[in-house]
C-alpha cells in the first residue's frame, strides 16, 4: 500500500494519476465487470460495504464513487481514533487497487460532472494533467464552517455548517444562474428543523435531499431524512427513512451511488460494555427504499 504524507502537492499528483472525469448517465449501468469493489449487492436490509476490505471494527466514513464508477474514496481512521487517512480504491487492470493518498482533507463528493472533487468548504478540479491544487470557495463560503458540500448536475450546492450557534442545525444552498453563484439561503422549515441537521445531499436532478438531524420523534443520535421537490419547487415535510435505516444509533451523511443504484450511509455503534472508541461503518441498502417513501 502505497502511503504518500507530504502534503497537498504529492495529493494532487496521485489523484490525478489515473482519475477519471467522465461521468455515466443517472441510472446507468456501469460497464465495470467488478462494480462495487466487486461486492455482492444488498436488497432492502442495509449491510455493511465491502467487509474487511473497507468497513472493519474502526473507523470509516465519508464513502462515495466516482461518477464512471471506477473509483471509490473515502475516510478512514485507525482503531485507537487518532489518525484519519484519504483512501481510494480504483479500478485498474483488471481489478480493484487500494491507494493511501493522505492524511484526512475533508469530506470528499464528487460532483455529477466528474470535473469537482468537493471536500467540504474546498474543492480540486479536474484539468488536462488530473486533480488541480485545493482551493478555497472563497467569500462568503470560507465564513462557513463547512463538513459536507454536495452539487447537483445544475450546480447548486447543499451544505451545512458545524459550530452555529443554533446547535448545527441550519443547511443552506447555493444556486448558480447564468454562470453566477448566488449567495447560500437557509433552506425551510420543513428542512432547518430539530438539531444537528448535516451531511445534506441532493440529487443531480434536485428532486429530493438526503440529510441527517435529530428530532423528538427520531429513532436515536442522528437520524437520516429525506425532502421530496413539490410540483410548485418548494420542499416537502421531512420524511424519517424509517427503522429499515435508523436506528437508536447514529445514522448519517447519506448519498445515492452516481448510477441510482444504492443509497449509501453510516452509521456508529457504541461498545455494548460502554468502553473503547465507536465502530463506525460504511453500510449500503437498495435505493429503492426511497421510491417507496415519496408522497403519491
Amino acid at each position: 500500500m502505497k502511503r504518500i504524507r507530504t502534503g497537498i502537492l504529492c495529493l494532487v499528483l496521485v489523484l490525478g494519476a489515473g482519475a477519471s472525469g467522465q461521468a455515466d448517465k443517472a441510472n446507468a449501468q456501469s460497464p465495470n465487470p467488478a462494480p462495487y469493489l466487486g461486492q455482492q449487492p444488498p436488497g432492502l436490509t442495509a449491510e455493511p460495504f465491502a467487509p474487511g476490505r473497507v468497513s472493519s471494527p474502526g473507523y470509516e466514513y465519508g464513502g462515495v464513487f466516482s461518477p464512471d464508477m471506477d473509483a471509490f474514496y473515502f475516510i478512514r481512521g485507525d482503531e485507537e481514533g487518532h489518525a484519519q487517512d484519504f483512501v481510494v480504491f480504483r479500478y485498474e487492470d483488471e481489478s480493484w487497487r487500494e491507494t493511501v493518498l493522505s492524511p484526512r482533507v475533508g469530506q470528499p463528493f464528487i460532483a455529477p460532472d466528474g470535473a469537482t472533487l468537493h471536500l467540504g468548504g474546498r474543492y480540486m478540479e479536474r484539468t488536462d494533467a488530473g486533480w488541480s491544487e485545493i482551493h478555497s470557495l472563497g467569500q462568503p463560503f470560507d465564513d462557513i464552517q463547512i463538513m459536507r458540500l454536495t452539487a447537483s448536475s445544475a450546480g447548486t450546492y447543499v451544505f451545512d455548517e458545524i459550530g452555529s450557534a443554533d446547535g448545527d442545525g441550519v443547511l443552506r444552498y447555493s444556486r448558480l444562474v447564468d454562470g453566477v453563484r448566488e449567495a447560500p439561503r437557509p433552506f425551510n422549515a420543513a428542512i432547518n428543523t430539530g438539531s444537528f441537521n448535516a451531511h445534506p445531499f441532493i440529487a443531480p436532478d434536485e428532486s429530493y435531499i438526503l440529510w441527517d438531524g435529530r428530532r423528538t420523534s427520531g429513532f436515536g443520535g442522528s437520524d437520516i431524512y429525506i425532502s421530496f421537490r413539490q410540483a410548485d419547487g418548494e420542499w416537502g415535510a421531512a420524511i424519517n427513512l424509517g427503522e429499515a435505516i435508523n436506528t437508536p444509533a447514529w445514522e448519517a451523511s447519506a448519498s445515492v451511488t452516481p448510477d441510482g443504484r444504492y443509497l449509501f450511509f453510516h452509521r456508529m455503534i457504541q461498545p455494548a460494555d460502554g468502553d473503547g472508541l465507536p465502530d463506525v461503518d460504511i453500510f449500503w441498502v437498495d435505493a429503492q427504499i426511497l421510491d417507496t417513501l415519496r408522497p403519491d
